[in-house]
């Protein structure tokens, strides 16, 4: 079987085709030609892997079927496991009363959701406090600003202290990086966080004078947390992830795909988390938080599109200097140049491989012919503004578009659900990441990078 490294090498650039057509579908379509996408979106999702993995498969053969295969099995199943867990359980979890959604009450839950990022993974934190934040907002005609900015803090920029807040941080700890050495991210994750909650404190109060007062609730309820027991089960997700990276039980090979021992525990740990959490939890009180399974089934067929179109870009991505991307591989040499290369191909591509890529390229530059163990150690002490580098960009910029992180697309499709209006695709990146996003990324660079 030919090694992926030769695959990526081989493949040209125009083999990003597909996946830059799933991304327009997701963009174009549902402005376009809405009834159709709302019907129809499996199908569009399906064609276009089938227009990647048709030819892929009659060109390379084996060589494509592992890759395909690999993608689905070692990276697909487990992302959907993992976000159908935490929704699960999450969705079990209901906070009743009156918590009225004024500027100061809707900054302290963002902060508060940024914080729980970095220990519950910021899938987990943005699944739990997603439904109370848009509940306490509720009587606020001006809600789209507050929903994106829950992605860019609770989604993205809280998961930047550990390996448990983002894939990329975990890839990081698995490949020695040790557990609380992402702490040295504080000062930049604080700046990111800082300036977002200014931006947003000050725009929430402009639209809050301008709301109504009468539609306010003058109804004053107690709060009351129900279906608290499923917090033992969300601390039971971050054991098995935690877990999985901290024990070596062997590989298991299914249909020629290695996985480690310890991923189908965890897999198998995380499905019963969820299974639990519906058997231990009132139907009434998922229905009280309007939990329904259609942001889940919505991801699930969007991203076996996304994941099956993203493996040429992949592929040519970890062929480093050898692939079609060579050039860009080639010009990343300062910290900031891997802040924003890392970054920017983490805004659309997967950030945990990302990570990856920069990371062993940082390696190699500095430390050719060295062991990775005694590579990381060396990067860790004596070239660490490097490694912080490539750490933020891959967390920070996963806000920049809906499909940058995992839990991006989850808060969309609830927001939308619970009556909220979501910018589109490029509304999303014209009216707030460019706005807000690329201008505290400018002051991190200037300031640390």
């Amino acid at each position: 079987m030919m090694p992926v490294l030769s695959l990526g090498e081989q493949l040209p650039l125009w083999s990003c085709l597909p996946f830059v057509c799933m991304l327009l579908s997701i963009a174009l379509l549902p402005l376009l030609a809405a009834r159709f996408w709302h019907h129809h979106y499996p199908k569009v999702s399906f064609f276009w892997a089938a227009v990647m993995a048709l030819p892929f498969l009659a060109v390379y053969k084996s060589d494509a079927a592992h890759q395909i295969l690999h993608i689905i099995i070692a990276d697909y199943i487990p992302f959907l496991i993992l976000l159908w867990s935490l929704y699960t359980v999450s969705g079990g979890i209901l906070l009743r009363g009156s918590l009225q959604g004024t500027p100061l009450v809707n900054t302290a839950m963002l902060l508060m959701g940024t914080i729980l990022a970095s220990w519950m993974g910021t899938t987990g934190a943005a699944m739990l406090m997603i439904r109370p934040f848009l509940r306490a907002n509720q009587y606020r005609r001006n809600r789209t600003f507050m929903a994106v900015f829950f992605i860019f803090l609770v989604a993205n920029v809280g998961g930047a202290l550990t390996p448990l807040g983002d894939p990329p941080l975990f890839l990081g700890f698995l490949h020695g990086v040790t557990f609380f050495w992402t702490f040295r991210l504080i000062p930049q994750m604080l700046m990111v966080t800082g300036f977002l909650l200014l931006c947003y404190f000050a725009m929430d109060s402009y639209a809050f004078h301008r709301e109504d007062p009468a539609a306010a609730p003058t109804e004053k309820i107690p709060l009351q947390l129900v279906g608290a027991h499923n917090f033992l089960f969300l601390v039971g997700i971050v054991g098995a992830v935690l877990l999985s990276g901290m024990v070596d039980w062997g590989e298991i090979s299914i249909l020629g795909v290695h996985r480690s021992l310890q991923d189908w525990v965890r897999d198998g740990l995380l499905v019963g988390m969820g299974i639990l959490s519906m058997l231990t939890t009132a139907i009434t009180v998922r229905e009280e938080n309007n939990f329904t399974w259609s942001p889940i089934i919505e991801v699930a067929y969007l991203f076996i599109g996304i994941f099956i179109t993203m493996i040429p870009c992949l592929l040519i991505l970890k062929a480093g200097s050898k692939g079609a991307l060579a050039v860009l591989i080639n010009a990343v040499r300062e910290p900031a140049h891997y802040f924003w290369a890392a970054g920017c191909l983490s805004a659309f591509l997967d950030n945990a491989p990302t990570y990856l890529t920069f990371f062993s390229t940082a390696l190699g530059s500095f430390y050719p012919g060295l062991p990775e163990s005694e590579a990381v150690v060396r990067l860790m002490a004596e070239k660490p503004l490097y490694l912080k580098a490539v750490s933020a960009g891959s967390v920070f910029f996963g806000a920049c578009s809906y499909i940058g992180n995992a839990p991006n697309f989850m808060v969309r499709s609830i927001a939308e659900e619970a009556g909220t209006p979501m910018p589109s695709f490029f509304g999303y990146i014209v009216k707030y990441t460019l706005v807000f996003l690329i201008p505290g990324f400018v002051l991190v660079t200037l300031v640390f990078y």
